[in-house]
């Protein structure tokens, strides 16, 4: 199980079917709400709090979608029970955490079937300052931009990455916990550096 809060109200959790299988639990129970599913829920509530700590407290709304093999994502929102406060008042807020009062960056995946296809994205976008890490699973491979922004700052980039990969929407939370790590920060630029032929 792993824990993103995305917003000061939404958190996301990635359940793999591995966990859920040590649970007990099928995939298709997660629809039926029976009690295995009500204590997987709640605690998933508490690995939430003790991780990011996101509470629950009031009226909350539950999202979930399914990944073919890797899992379940499931986005946790409060619901206000009350109309939003001002920025003014939100200033006097003192019971207020700011600590993960933050805006996660969208992280976007692509996936590619094999490491020569990375290769020819590293080499096609040779010299491009792109922030983006790269990882490894069964097989695959999966680059993972820090933001929509790399994109709208190269605006290339997506035309090169859908051309030797496929968009993904395997999570950087699944790829930190089950995949493997090739390289953190600017993995194209590193990919480049080291395979490129030279002039």
């Amino acid at each position: 199980m792993k824990v993103e809060r995305i917003a000061r109200d939404k958190v996301r959790i990635f359940v793999s079917y591995e966990d859920l299988a040590l649970r007990g639990i099928d995939k298709d129970e997660l629809w039926r709400n029976g009690k295995k599913v009500q204590e997987l829920f709640w605690d998933m509530m508490e690995t939430a709090y003790s991780e990011v700590g996101f509470e629950v407290s009031g009226p909350i709304a539950v999202e979930a979608f399914t990944m073919p093999s890797e899992g379940v994502v499931i986005i946790v929102t409060r619901v206000p029970a009350v109309p939003p406060i001002s920025d003014e008042e939100e200033e006097l807020d003192e019971d207020y955490d700011d600590s993960y009062d933050f805006e996660q960056p969208q992280v976007t995946t692509f996936k590619f079937y094999d490491f020569e296809d990375v290769l020819r994205v590293a080499f096609a976008m040779n010299g491009e300052h792109i922030l983006c890490s790269l990882y490894a699973y069964e097989g695959n491979y999966y680059l993972v931009l820090n933001g929509e922004e790399e994109l709208d700052q190269n605006p290339n980039l997506h035309y090169v990455l859908t051309e030797y990969g496929d968009a993904s929407n395997t999570s950087l939370a699944f790829l930190q916990e089950y995949g493997k790590c090739v390289l953190t920060e600017q993995a194209l630029q590193q990919l480049n550096d080291k395979f490129a032929k030279p002039e």
